[in-house]
C-alpha cells in the first residue's frame, strides 16, 4: 500500500509465482479493507493512505493544514516511499517552504518501498530549491573515503560529492585479502579480529559486515570454536533460524532415527497433522526397531488424514535414506527444497528467496562434508556455549552467546545503516554475491547496490578489511573460481592494499601481481 501500486502490479514483479493466485489475493484484501472499516480501526499503511486521500477529498481540510505548516522539515528523507513524499508535497503546496535532509548515496531500502526518485528529483518538483552539501566527514580516515568517493562516482543517479575527511590520515588504506577458500577467509577474519583486541580495538569497536545472511555461516562456526563472543545484529543466528531448523531436523533423524524433537518438527510441517498426531505418531515410532520401515508401512495406523501429503512425506524420507544419498548433506537438503520445503517457504513466509538462499548456502557449505554425521557434528559446536549446557539445535530456544561484557557485531550491511566502528570487516566481496544476484533483477538495482556497497565501506573509522575467498565449493561439490566484486575492480588498485596470506610469498611478487587481484 505504501508504493501506491495495484495489488496485481506488485505481484506480477515481485511474487510472480502467486499470479494465477491474484484473484483470491485482491478478495482476501478486499475482505481486510472491509473488515477494518467495520471495527472502525485502521493500520499504519492507512494512515497514510487516508491522510491523503482526507486531503485530496476535503478541500478545507486540506487549506487548512497547508496554511498551518509553513515550514515543513524531512529528515532520512531517501527512505520515504511515494506516499509520505506526496503528503508532503500537498502539505507545502500552500507556503512551498520545505527543507528535506538525506543522503542520496544511501538510499538502500527499495526492498521496503523505499523510493529513491524522491530525493533525486526534489529539484525538479522545486525548481526553486538550493541544495547544500555536507561535504565533510567526520567517521572515517582519508584512505577510506578516497576510495568510498570513486566508488559511488560510478553511479550515474546522484547528486555528485565528494567527502572530505576530518581525521588525519593513519597511513593504513583498505585492505583487500583474496583468501584461497572460505575456510581461510574465516581464519583470517578471527585471527586479525583477535590481534586488532590486543592492539586495543575492542569486540565492541569491530564489526563483521555481509550481504547476505547466509554469508555468515562458516565465520560463526569459526568464532564459536575460538570462543569469541558476538551478537548478529541482522536477526537470530544463522542455525537458530526457524527454516535451517526445519531442514537439519530431517538430516538428525538419519543420524539418530529416534530424535523426538527434530520427528516432531517435520511431523508438524505437514498438512493435517498438528501436536496431537505428531505426538501419536513420534510415540509408535520411538520404539519401534526400524522407524522408517514402519513410517513407511501402508498399514501404519497413525497415517493423518491427506494420504498424498504422507505419500509425499513417505517418499522424500526414501529418498534422503538410499544408500547413494544416505552421507550426502548437500544432496539431502537439495532433495528436501525440491520435495516440498522450497513450496513450503512460497507458502508460509513473505521473504521466502530469501529463505531459500539461506538453504542453498547451507547446502553449498554441507558439500564439503564426507558424511552427514560429520556435518552434524560440526553443527553442534553452535549449540554448546562457554559456560553452558549442550542444548539442541532443533529445539526453539536461541542460543545466547558468549560473555556480555564485550561482543563482536555480526551483521548485514542493511542493519548497518547509521552505526560506524573502529574496524570492519566485508566478507564475501566477490562477484555473485556482493552485488546480489536476486537483487539485480530489478530496474537501476546495480546502483542501488552500489550504494550498498558504499555504506557499507563508509561504517569503517579507522580500518577497513575487504575480504574474498578464491575458490568456493558448490553443493554438486564443484570447486567454482570466485572473481572479486565488481565493486573493487572498478576502482583503481592504487586504493587497495592487497594483502596475501600465503607465508612464503615475496614482497616484489606481490607488487607485480597486485593489478591481476584487483583487475
Amino acid at each position: 500500500n505504501n508504493t501506491d501500486q495495484p495489488i496485481e502490479d506488485v505481484i506480477v514483479r515481485k511474487y510472480p509465482y502467486f499470479e494465477m493466485l491474484s484473484g483470491q489475493i485482491k478478495r482476501v484484501d478486499f475482505v481486510y479493507m472491509e473488515r477494518k472499516r467495520t471495527r472502525n480501526v485502521m493500520d499504519y499503511d492507512d494512515l497514510l493512505l487516508n491522510w491523503k486521500r482526507l486531503l485530496n477529498e476535503k478541500k478545507e481540510i486540506a487549506d487548512l493544514y497547508a496554511e498551518q505548516f509553513q515550514h515543513i522539515l524531512v529528515d532520512e528523507y531517501q527512505d520515504t516511499n511515494r506516499l509520505q513524499a506526496e503528503l508532503i508535497d500537498l502539505l507545502a503546496v500552500r507556503h512551498k517552504n520545505v527543507m528535506v535532509v538525506g543522503d542520496d548515496a544511501q538510499s538502500i531500502f527499495a526492498w521496503r518501498g523505499a523510493e529513491f526518485t524522491n530525493i533525486y528529483e526534489f529539484p525538479k518538483r522545486y525548481p526553486q530549491a538550493e541544495t547544500y552539501k555536507l561535504e565533510l566527514n567526520y567517521r572515517s580516515t582519508p584512505e577510506i573515503l578516497g576510495l568510498a568517493n570513486v566508488s559511488i562516482a560510478n553511479n550515474r543517479k546522484q547528486f555528485p560529492k565528494t567527502l572530505e575527511a576530518i581525521k588525519k590520515s593513519k597511513g593504513f588504506a583498505p585492505a583487500l585479502i583474496p583468501c584461497s577458500d572460505v575456510e581461510q577467509q574465516s581464519a583470517f577474519v578471527a585471527s586479525r579480529i583477535l590481534e586488532l583486541r590486543d592492539e586495543g580495538t575492542s569486540l565492541e569497536e569491530t564489526a563483521v559486515l555481509y550481504r547476505s545472511h547466509y554469508h555468515s555461516i562458516e565465520l560463526q562456526l569459526e568464532l564459536t570454536r575460538r570462543n569469541i563472543p558476538y551478537r548478529v545484529q541482522s536477526g537470530v543466528r544463522f542455525f537458530e533460524q526457524a527454516h535451517i531448523k526445519d531442514v537439519i531436523s530431517y538430516l538428525r533423524i538419519i543420524c539418530n532415527p529416534r530424535d523426538e524433537l527434530a520427528w516432531k518438527r517435520i511431523l508438524k510441517m505437514i498438512p493435517s497433522v498438528g501436536n496431537q498426531t505428531a505426538n501419536k505418531i513420534y510415540e509408535s515410532l520411538a520404539y519401534a526397531e526400524n522407524p522408517f520401515a514402519l513410517v513407511k508401512r501402508e498399514d501404519f495406523k497413525y497415517q493423518p488424514r491427506g494420504k498424498q501429503n504422507w505419500q509425499n512425506f513417505v517418499e522424500l524420507l526414501e529418498k534422503i535414506t538410499t544408500d547413494e544419498n544416505r552421507n550426502r548433506p548437500a544432496k539431502q537438503i537439495e532433495l528436501i527444497l525440491t520435495n516440498g520445503y522450497e513450496q513450503h517457504l512460497l507458502e508460509n513466509y513473505e521473504n521466502a528467496e530469501a529463505r531459500l538462499e539461506d538453504l542453498k548456502g547451507l547446502a553449498m557449505y554441507a558439500s564439503r562434508y564426507d558424511s552427514t554425521d560429520d556435518f552434524l557434528s560440526e553443527l553442534a559446536l553452535l549449540s554448546t556455549e562457554r559456560f553452558k549446557e549442550p542444548t539442541g539445535i532443533v529445539g526453539e530456544d536461541v542460543v545466547s552467546g558468549g560473555e556480555e561484557d564485550e561482543l563482536l557485531t555480526l551483521t548485514s550491511v542493511h542493519q548497518a545503516k547509521g552505526l560506524e566502528w573502529k574496524a570492519v570487516f566485508l566478507i564475501w566481496a566477490a562477484e555473485g554475491k556482493f552485488p546480489s544476484p536476486r537483487s539485480l533483477k530489478e530496474i537501476d538495482s546495480e546502483e542501488e547496490e552500489r550504494r550498498l556497497w558504499y555504506v557499507a565501506i563508509t561504517r569503517a573509522q579507522d580500518e577497513l578489511y575487504l575480504t574474498y575467498p578464491l575458490l568456493i565449493v558448490d553443493y554438486n561439490r564443484q570447486t567454482v573460481l570466485q572473481k572479486p566484486s565488481r565493486f573493487i575492480t572498478e576502482c583503481p588498485p592504487a586504493l587497495f592494499e592487497v594483502w596475501s596470506l600465503e607465508e612464503n610469498a615475496p614482497i616484489s611478487l606481490l607488487d607485480e601481481k597486485k593489478q591481476d587481484f584487483i583487475n
